[in-house]
């Protein structure tokens, strides 16, 4: 995985996991892989991996039993709501962009229509 130095790594992961989930590479109540192996997998600290997994038991997209290991949750709900919130982000990003460059509402639908023709040719 490449990292972006202006984002700390422990985020960029959690993304990349969410990520996973949404794709379904990653199922509910899934094992996930210990600290030390999340740590050797993602070229990353062993501190920095126990970190993700802390933060991401927070939001509720994990659970831990002790002396067995860390599980993705079982909620599949959870799993459209993660999807939800990346494409929200994914299109906030977009439209801030394309704003910053000039371009109104109407000369943004123009074009992904336009890019949605080329794309189907």
């Amino acid at each position: 995985m490449n990292y972006n130095a202006e984002i700390p790594i422990y985020l960029q992961v959690i993304q990349d996991i969410k990520k996973k989930m949404v794709q379904g590479r990653i199922i509910p109540g899934e094992k996930l892989p210990s600290s030390r192996e999340l740590a050797i997998l993602y070229k990353i600290n062993q501190n920095t991996a126990a970190r993700i997994y802390r933060e991401m038991e927070m939001a509720g997209y994990c659970f831990t039993r002790r002396g067995i290991g860390t599980f993705v949750s079982e909620e599949k709900e959870m799993f459209e709501k993660i999807k939800e919130e990346m494409a929200n982000e994914l299109l906030h990003n977009f439209m801030t962009g394309m704003k910053d460059l000039g371009y109104q509402k109407g000369d943004i639908i123009s074009q992904i229509a336009d890019y949605k023709e080329e794309k189907a040719k």
